[in-house]
């Protein structure tokens, strides 16, 4: 039996409970540590010849120079030809979800004119260079290629820099392909900390980027942390998660399948289970039970569970609203008969998926929202990743004669008060004796 704990809200002690399963520190390995500043510092002083030494060390290649680690735009298009058509129309489908929804989400300029002839506003442009990192080898997943690059195409990023590292020089065809739908420029089958590197400070080969996007593994992850001011970055992702609200009125294995959909990522995952009904946790518990066996990471899955998921009890369904807001988790479902008036009461989370026919594994492939997902409570702060974030705010200002008398004599006041002379001197030549 799988010992998933089981929590209840009339617990005495539930709130410590809570807080002891919430708890979650990324730990950085002061090995990791050290190993991302070297890597990083010896790519910034050697540009491409580090960039490929590390390259051969730790993917086993035998490339001698950054030539032979960048593929032409008829190698992706090759892949995309090249693929079943079952899969290429499913990765065409997924695309154009993807791309339409995010085409919602682009931002316009905008400004206004005061009565004086002052004229506010504010100009949207996008980023010129992004980067984006996608994992290579038996962590292939095309996609996060399509959740990273189409809204930064969609937001007019002029240039799409991708690096994915090939172990043994294995290419996936399914990522080339996806790069090819979602308009990557450039590829380059490099990976860790050296390709975190090469984009964030440029070499001879790899142009510099503005920002950063993608998931990695803990020397990504550690890399992306130590650039972040010289580039831009997406944000530095922790475990999935998983939350369903439930009212007993779902199949119970469909619930305890979406709960093993987080689970099996790895053994840090988090799967909860919040219900207003203990008589149909106990028929999702059985669920567990009798689908885990079948699962090909049953290990994976039952180690997570074991550790970080849970079973919890609630009053009512208010009070399932105040613990998912607690938990502010990656993903949540809305497992309920009539989910609608429920959604409004949900303030943090980073999507939603509501009804019993709301799988959140659709939302990782194919419905349209970003998959790329706030975690470890930062749903309570942060939003998924859009085409915002590749679009930048500018101020526009431009006051006129009459608006520089009223708004100088402000300024001048508050900058003699702040002790800044110069400040105030700036705005007074503008005034008319």
């Amino acid at each position: 039996m799988v010992a998933i704990k089981r929590l209840a809200t009339v617990d005495a002690d539930f709130k410590a409970q809570m807080d002891a399963l919430l708890a979650f520190e990324a730990a950085q390995d002061e090995g990791i540590e050290r190993t991302v500043i070297g890597i990083l510092a010896d790519v910034k002083a050697r540009g491409d010849a580090a960039v490929v030494e590390y390259s051969n060390k730790f993917d086993r290649l035998t490339a001698s120079s950054m030539a032979d680690l960048e593929l032409s735009k008829a190698e992706m298009q090759k892949a995309l030809d090249g693929l079943p058509a079952d899969q290429r129309q499913a990765l065409e489908a997924a695309a154009h979800r993807v791309r339409v929804y995010h085409e919602k989400q682009r931002m316009e300029g905008w400004s206004y004119t005061e009565a004086d002839g002052t004229m506010l506003g504010q100009m949207i442009t996008p980023l010129d260079r992004v980067g984006l990192y996608v994992p290579g080898g038996k962590a292939a997943y095309p996609s996060s290629v399509l959740m990273n690059a189409i809204p930064a195409k969609v937001a007019g990023v002029k240039e799409l820099i991708m690096v994915v590292p090939t172990p043994g020089g294995e290419h996936n065809q399914l990522v080339l392909a996806a790069a090819c739908l979602a308009g990557v420029d450039r590829v380059f089958t490099i990976g860790g900390a050296q390709a975190v590197g090469a984009l964030a400070y440029g070499t001879e080969a790899v142009p510099q980027v503005d920002k950063i996007v993608g998931p990695g593994n803990a020397y990504v992850a550690c890399a992306k942390r130590r650039v972040f001011g010289i580039v831009g970055i997406d944000m530095i992702a922790g475990p999935s998660e998983i939350l369903v609200v439930a009212d007993g009125s779902s199949d119970p294995d469909w619930v305890a399948m979406d709960l093993f959909s987080q689970a099996e990522h790895d053994e840090l995952a988090q799967s909860i289970l919040i219900c207003t009904d203990a008589a149909y946790i106990d028929r999702v518990q059985a669920s567990i039970e009798k689908l885990l066996p079948t699962m090909p990471r049953r290990e994976v899955i039952e180690t997570s569970l074991t550790n970080r998921g849970a079973l919890i009890l609630v009053r009512d369904l208010e009070e399932a609203c105040a613990i998912a807001n607690r938990v502010a988790p990656e993903h949540l479902e809305l497992s309920l008969a009539d989910p609608d008036p429920w959604i409004a009461k949900i303030h943090h989370a980073g999507a939603i998926f509501i009804g019993h026919y709301t799988s959140e594994s659709l939302g990782d492939y194919c419905a349209g929202p970003n998959h790329v997902l706030p975690t470890s409570g930062s749903a309570r702060f942060s939003s998924p990743l859009g085409v915002y974030d590749f679009q930048k705010r500018t101020s526009l200002i431009k006051v006129s004669k009459a608006g520089a008398q009223t708004l100088g004599k402000i300024a001048s006041t508050l900058a003699h008060g702040e002790g800044l002379p110069a400040h105030a001197k700036s705005a007074e030549f503008r005034l008319e004796n």
